[in-house]
């Protein structure tokens, strides 16, 4: 009996520490070394258009616009709204928005978007909370101005795209 139960101490133990390898964060990166990243990206993939431009063609122009926005945005009851909006190639993205105090808590959104050419659009549809669509308009390569329910312009609803901007106020999830 106190071989088995020697035996299985020594199993839970094993068991402890090997689970608690995996428990250990991950060191992020840096936003300074994120924006290096998606920059370097972001040249390799415009080398490699120009190298097969005339091979390429992009039936889907959504998989052109991609990358991470940032923005302050205005709230009538805070500070303020630090936003990351993700846009990533495979049409999924990432909206991160936090009240601009100490101690507010980060809320997560993740869905897919559409982008419309003749419109300028960005269409977000998240994948929980059912047809909460944002719509953003596309002001040019480096800016999405968010659009209300009736398609207008919320002229102080701006982001940013990461690689347009020298130093922002918001950080890389």
């Amino acid at each position: 009996m106190r071989a088995l139960k020697k035996q299985l101490t020594q199993n839970l133990a094993w068991l402890l520490c090997s689970s608690l390898l995996f428990a250990v964060p991950a060191m992020a990166a840096t936003d300074l070394e994120a924006q290096e990243s998606f920059a370097r990206a972001r040249a390799k993939n415009v080398k490699k258009e120009a190298e097969h431009g005339i091979h390429a063609s992009h039936s889907n122009k959504s998989q052109e616009f991609h990358g991470i926005f940032y923005g302050y945005l205005p709230c009538n009851d805070c500070p303020g709204i630090k936003t990351t909006l993700s846009l990533k190639q495979n049409n999924n993205y990432l909206l991160v928005t936090q009240q601009a105090k100490e101690s507010s808590r980060e809320f997560y959104e993740k869905g897919k978007y559409s982008w419309n050419d003749e419109s300028r659009t960005v269409v977000l549809t998240p994948k929980k909370g059912g047809t909460n669509e944002r719509n953003y308009h596309i002001e040019d390569e480096g800016t999405l101005i968010q659009l209300n329910e009736v398609g207008t312009k919320m002229e102080r609803h701006i982001l940013q795209r990461s690689d347009t901007l020298k130093s922002r106020e918001v950080h890389i999830h």
